[in-house]
């Protein structure tokens, strides 16, 4: 579950992403906020937020972040920004295909088919409908290996995420409206209202 603090961010998330997508290589200026998916930590410690954009020159991207309240060893390149949350104070943004711990959650949603996380805002007694509804491909009784260590390279569409040496997963950073997912094993899909079928976010290598 994904507790929604009804609280004052700075910057806002519109903001941080406005400053740091442009900025890498399958990015673009000016988009606005089409929705957003989460994931939970088993740890409940750690923040897990994909943003999907859409651009004035009418491509959809995908930036997944992680968030973190004290900084991430080893992961300074990853470091999007700090942000203050009114209600929990500092945190660290990360891009999330540098963070074990989305990795290892995003194994398990493509692998054994773990569940997007219910959005439960603050002062409401039921999850509110994501803006973004995914679904992951995996089989609930597939194990999924343990990953402890990630790395992660982007070209000008797709990030390439190496965990432990054991598992290759690609992130769509540029998304294709009529991508097929019949020649992929594992997969996470999304919609969103005016999206006519399914668009691929990431699959297994």
């Amino acid at each position: 579950m994904a507790l929604i603090h009804r609280a004052t961010i700075r910057p806002t998330k519109a903001e941080l992403l406005a400053d740091w997508v442009p900025t890498q290589r399958w990015g673009e200026q000016g988009f606005e906020l089409l929705g957003a998916y989460r994931f939970d930590d088993p740890d409940g410690e750690v923040g897990i937020e994909t943003h999907v954009l859409s651009t004035a020159g009418g491509h959809l991207l995908q930036a997944p972040l992680t968030y973190r309240g004290a900084p991430l060893d080893g992961a300074d390149q990853f470091l999007i920004c700090t942000m203050e949350h009114s209600v929990l104070g500092r945190r660290w943004i990360y891009d999330a295909t540098g963070d074990p711990v989305y990795a290892r959650v995003l194994a398990s949603v493509l692998l054994a088919g773990a569940d997007q996380a219910d959005e439960i805002v603050e002062g409401s007694d039921a999850p509110r409908e994501p803006s973004v509804r995914v679904t992951g491909s995996g089989d609930r009784r597939r194990e999924v290996p343990p990953l402890r260590e990630v790395s992660a390279s982007s070209d000008d569409s797709t990030t390439l995420m190496e965990l432990s040496g054991a598992l290759r997963i690609v992130i769509c950073r540029r998304l294709a409206r009529h991508a097929t997912t019949a020649d992929r094993e594992s997969t996470l899909t999304g919609t969103w209202p005016g999206l006519e079928a399914p668009v691929l976010l990431a699959y297994v290598a």
